[in-house]
């Protein structure tokens, strides 16, 4: 049975991993398809590495209930 510490644990260690590759694909959006000047998001390497990230970080579902969740619950009729 896991802890609600080990549950925690793992949803941030997804969210972070999430985060790293949200960066990454910020970074290559950055390289591939960025323009020198004139873009808010694609001219500064730093900006578009964060908004890789950001959307990472929102990309994560959270904790949703999972069946073992709900018949421990007691719904069942």
């Amino acid at each position: 049975m896991e802890t609600l510490k080990s549950i925690v644990r793992n949803i941030w260690a997804q969210r972070v991993a999430l985060m790293v590759v949200g960066a990454g694909l910020g970074y290559w959006y950055y390289a591939a398809i960025g323009c020198e000047r004139g873009c808010a998001i694609t001219s500064d390497p730093w900006i578009s590495t964060a908004y890789g990230a950001l959307i990472g970080f929102l990309v994560h579902p959270g904790r949703s209930k999972t069946v073992a969740d709900e018949s421990k619950s007691g719904d069942a009729a």
